[in-house]
């Protein structure tokens, strides 16, 4: 078992006014909840931080970018909700949220999509690219049958569905849904009838609709004590009822969001764009949850170190983390990986608490019982291991430009 420990660090900042490309080949990452702020409230340390990361005209001295795996809104009101928490401006180019790399996979973006969570879904699901949307609200509109478990909410009469309802071609699962039950019911009757809802399950079925879920946190830090169920909890009971029904593992096109290499991929293209497309050498990620922040930034350090070996298809390298190569989806316009490391950081303000073990041993049942990853990430004690653990989002700057500067 290892246990990390927090560490705190001071140093003086000097003034700089020159911007970031003449001076630094760093870029950093930030996670959101449990780094910055913990629900709606700002982390104090958050603020101190961002008034080092600026130099005497607020301009950052690195390229900065958010990921976060918060899907429930649109990049821009992201932005625009980080700029009045930090008082910095934000734009929304410099956030990426757990389903901004849905916009690359444009071969989804004619079918007919699905799409569960909550929020501007809709909206949302349309920016991204894709043109045809249903949501789970309206596919219980049309099939008011389909969704029994509320006995208040259950039809007086039968309803007959509309004969243009289409066809569901591909599911897309945003984030955590407010009606578990619900979804849960609805995901499955698509699925089991291969996107025709109103039909009566197949057993035969010989292939499963494609289905994309973004955000794989089991848990995430709001103003509570412990962590709050995520998405990742409702991907378990998802996977856990269609194995249940079928005697067959549901199965994912893509994951997307930490600790997915696409998002890294992609955080990592905006880092550059800031840069005005220079070569970062290396990324600092600071996060406060072991099996999204921490796992996905060592995935992608090792994915970096890969680069120039033998091993040359995404599948190879994806498997080096996870236990299958669906959940590597191929983008159809390539992004280019060319730092050459990324640095893990954690702090203790979030989901990560210093005082909890962390199982070293793959083989062991503990590691099995307290494994929080998703079910198709492989428990590597390496991936799980930071670079740094310090107290707080202020220590971690600290320690970059210490790094960087000192």
């Amino acid at each position: 078992m290892t246990i990390f420990t927090c560490l705190t660090l001071s140093v003086s900042l000097l003034p700089v006014s020159l911007p970031f490309v003449s001076l630094h080949q760093a870029g950093v990452l930030f996670d959101v909840d449990g780094v910055l702020v913990r629900g709606g409230s700002l982390i104090p340390a958050a603020r101190r931080a961002f008034k080092k990361l600026l130099d005497r005209n607020n301009n950052f001295m690195f390229p900065v970018v958010f990921v976060t795996n918060a899907g429930s809104c649109q990049r821009q009101d992201k932005a625009k909700h980080l700029s009045h928490l930090l008082d910095v401006k934000i734009a929304p180019e410099q956030v990426v949220l757990s389903h901004s790399p849905l916009q690359m996979l444009k071969s989804f973006h004619q079918k007919c999509v699905l799409v569960s969570g909550q929020g501007p879904l809709t909206d949302i699901t349309r920016t991204l690219g894709f043109q045809k949307v249903v949501s789970i609200e309206q596919l219980k509109e049309h099939h008011p049958l389909l969704d029994m478990v509320d006995h208040n909410r259950r039809p007086k009469l039968p309803a007959s569905p509309l004969q243009t309802f289409p066809k569901i071609e591909a599911i897309v699962l945003f984030g955590e849904p407010i009606r578990w039950e619900t979804n849960l019911q609805l995901l499955m009757d698509v699925l089991l009838t291969n996107g025709s809802p109103a039909s009566a399950y197949d057993p035969q079925l010989s292939a499963q609709l494609p289905v994309l879920a973004c955000n794989m946190d089991l848990m995430w830090m709001a103003e509570a004590p412990s962590p709050r169920f995520g998405h990742g909890m409702f991907l378990l009971c998802l996977e856990s009822v269609y194995r249940k029904l079928t005697g067959r593992e549901l199965q994912y096109q893509a994951l997307l969001g930490k600790p997915s290499l696409l998002t890294y991929q992609y955080a990592e293209h905006l880092l550059r764009l800031q840069n005005h497309h220079h070569k970062l050498t290396t990324i600092y990620a600071i996060g406060d949850n072991l099996m999204t922040d921490i796992y996905g930034a060592n995935l992608y350090n090792r994915y970096l170190a890969q680069q120039n070996t033998a091993m040359t298809t995404s599948t190879k390298l994806v498997a080096q983390g996870t236990g299958s190569h669906v959940t590597m989806a191929v983008p159809e316009e390539e992004l280019v990986s060319a730092a050459a490391e990324c640095r893990s950081i954690l702090v203790c303000t979030g989901v990560y608490n210093p005082r909890s073990p962390l199982p070293s041993d793959q083989s062991s049942n503990a590691a099995e019982m307290v494994f929080h990853g998703h079910r198709d990430l492989v428990l590597d004690p390496d991936l799980v291991e930071p670079s740094h653990v310090v107290e707080d989002v202020e220590a971690a700057i600290d320690l970059l430009l210490q790094q960087e500067i000192l």
